[in-house]
């Protein structure tokens, strides 16, 4: 048993561009719902949106990154929008619905036939990192030792990711100790309350979705750039949910919850998953057993991580870093 391959590679995971990318996603979320009480399951949508935003002005259009990346944020802008203005007066499992439902059919029509001409359709659009590339400072080889290490367009892409991370965590501290924040929050709590004292909650839920959707885009940003393309198949409901794992993982309205569930959720799932592939190569298992998970071992460790959160969630339901009176949801 190579326990340096597994942690290596779990490491890897733990601190990559992937962890990265759902630190952001997950980010958006708790803005959403740790502090908003906004209970949305369509995050994967605006991340979509955000890679697809600008990998359409890249590929299908010829234009800059630099004038993409800010489309496909507007765009998360404008379906934010689009999907809070009639539905945010909805009882939070209605809105919860909303949301997915919102984020698959936009997926499928990006996927659709009609649409290949802009977005390609099921085979996405590549190409679009080059300007991105460009600016990469590093010089050319790998970063690391042995299995925990990067190539240079990697390390580039997780430098970028993390300051994203540090950026945005800052900005949700910030907005969240202003006195917007002690609205949302408030409206959080005791949304009647607010209401009676003569807020506008429906637009600070607005504005609330509004900002940790384009956090949210810019995940689906990052992940364009570190394939260097973009593909319906990256954008399923699943994704949604490994940031929430990541989220509850780490804890509810918390700064660093979001970030370090984040890294916990990717370390410990390519750890299990490397465990399992060594047990199986170095013939720790009985045949039928090895042949059995035979490439299965990704769902297994899903599989497991799931049970484990939740036993989570039974013994600790904040999570790492919540607390307790942060569980509170609001109808």
């Amino acid at each position: 048993m190579d326990f340096d391959i597994i942690f290596g590679n779990a490491a890897r995971a733990g601190l990559g561009p992937q962890a990265a990318i759902f630190a952001l996603a997950a980010i958006g979320l708790n803005l959403h719902f740790g502090y908003a009480g906004l209970l949305n399951f369509g995050q994967v949508g605006f991340m979509m949106l955000g890679a697809y935003g600008t990998a359409i002005v890249v590929a299908t259009w010829g234009g800059s990154l630099w004038l993409g990346i800010p489309f496909g944020l507007g765009l998360c802008v404008a379906f934010a929008l689009a999907l809070g203005i009639p539905t945010l007066r909805l009882r939070s499992d209605y809105f919860a619905i909303t949301t997915i439902a919102a984020a698959e059919i936009l997926r499928l029509l990006i996927r659709s036939s009609p649409a290949t001409d802009i977005t390609g359709g099921p085979f996405g659009l590549q190409a679009i990192a080059n300007s991105f590339f460009d600016l990469n400072f590093l010089p050319d080889g790998r970063f690391g030792w042995g299995t925990f290490s990067y190539s240079s367009n990697q390390l580039w892409v997780m430098i970028v990711a993390w300051i994203l991370v540090v950026l945005c965590s800052a900005l949700v501290l910030a907005l969240i100790r202003s006195p917007w924040g002690r609205v949302v929050r408030a409206i959080r709590e005791d949304e009647d309350a607010v209401l009676s004292l003569g807020k506008n909650t429906v637009a600070y839920k607005l504005q609330a979705l509004v900002i940790g959707g384009v956090i949210g885009g810019l995940a689906g940003v990052i992940d364009a750039l570190q394939q260097s393309g973009v593909g319906s198949e990256n954008f399923e409901p699943q994704v949604t949910f490994f940031a929430w794992a990541a989220l509850i993982l780490g804890g509810l309205a918390t700064t660093v919850g979001p970030v370090v569930g984040a890294v916990l959720f990717w370390f410990l799932r390519e750890g299990v998953e490397s465990f399992i592939r060594e047990l199986s190569e170095q013939g720790w298992l009985p045949n039928a057993l090895a042949d059995f998970l035979d490439g299965a071992e990704g769902a297994i460790s899903i599989a497991l991580m799931g049970i484990g959160l939740v036993a989570l969630m039974a013994l600790r339901p904040q999570g790492i870093f919540g607390r307790r009176r942060n569980l509170h949801l609001g109808t």
